[in-house]
């Protein structure tokens, strides 16, 4: 018995000395999880994220879940199996995604969201977000503004599933709604997407051929919708969007698109870094796990200054 155990020892010493038979744990590894980066928002949030964990002596292991809550959760293990020392996550819908960050809590990680928050407090360290209220109510005064406060428009929505959809659609329509002469023809999800957009703008714009405007739930939405109008020769009608991407700066700058709102995705997810990082270090939170970062309206005014979801001085 003695031996067995003196055997037993030894080839843990080996095996330590070796470093090969031991599972290998990252002691400084940040997962980083978003919506796929097909959309420059969510891809800017992971780049921020990134260059910041990087900056700060971390190694990172970024992944995508395609707004697919069971996809979330695969990766949350993975982050778990890892054994990441904080998750940083743009998540896959308000209700789907409590579970998967109690997962993390439970394990041991501290998850920072952003962008987008969860039905439950306590769970994540921090939720940082955007002020979509505030910012929809801006995007929605110069949308008034640019049409004259009258005429037909038509409201692009995003998945239902995340309430920052809610949050803007609340928003516009809070300050749309005090001018009796704007009447919503048609109001549709998109799902955020551009394809998908484009392909509802022209179902729309045959049924409702006198449309003034469109106000979009985000700028990816906002393409679609322009570059359908455009195919039909409609250059007249008014889009204004939400995000702030360099897709929707050029198009300002170009005469198409008038109107965006700027969230600032890379700041918010440097933030969310800076805050893991602190927790790691020395266990501080945040004083409010919820936390609003405001937006800013982007026009022809402004736009030149627009660079990868930030304003340049």
């Amino acid at each position: 018995m003695k031996l067995t155990r003196r055997l037993t020892l030894a080839a843990f010493a080996s095996a330590m000395a070796l470093g090969t038979a031991m599972p290998a744990f990252a002691a400084d590894l940040i997962a980083i999880i978003t919506p796929a980066h097909d959309n420059p928002f969510f891809k800017a949030e992971a780049v921020g994220a990134e260059a910041k964990a990087k900056e700060l002596g971390y190694e990172t292991l970024v992944m995508t879940h395609d707004d697919d809550a069971n996809k979330q959760s695969e990766m949350i293990d993975t982050a778990i199996g890892r054994g990441a020392k904080a998750i940083i996550l743009d998540n896959a819908g308000a209700d789907a995604s409590v579970a998967a960050v109690k997962k993390a809590k439970d394990a041991g990680i501290p998850s920072f969201l952003i962008d987008r928050e969860i039905n439950a407090t306590g769970v994540a360290v921090a939720q940082i977000v955007s002020n979509n209220y505030q910012g929809a109510q801006l995007g929605a005064q110069e949308f008034v503004k640019l049409m004259g406060e009258k005429g037909n428009y038509v409201e692009l929505v995003g998945k239902e599933s995340d309430t920052n959809a809610g949050i803007r659609s609340q928003g516009y329509h809070d300050v749309i709604d005090d001018y009796p002469e704007l009447k919503s023809v048609a109001k549709q999800s998109a799902n955020w997407s551009q394809t998908e957009a484009y392909s509802k703008m022209e179902t729309i714009l045959q049924a409702n051929p006198d449309i003034k405007g469109v106000i979009s739930g985000n700028d990816t939405m906002a393409m679609g919708a322009i570059a359908a109008l455009q195919a039909a020769g409609r250059k007249d009608v008014i889009v204004v969007g939400f995000d702030g991407s360099n897709d929707v700066r050029d198009s300002i700058k170009s005469g198409g698109i008038k109107a965006t709102v700027l969230q600032p995705a890379y700041a918010q997810a440097q933030l969310a870094v800076e805050q893991a990082d602190a927790y790691i270090k020395n266990k501080t939170t945040p004083k409010e796990e919820k936390q609003l970062m405001d937006c800013v309206l982007i026009n022809a005014d402004n736009s030149g200054k627009l660079e990868t979801f930030a304003l340049t001085n």
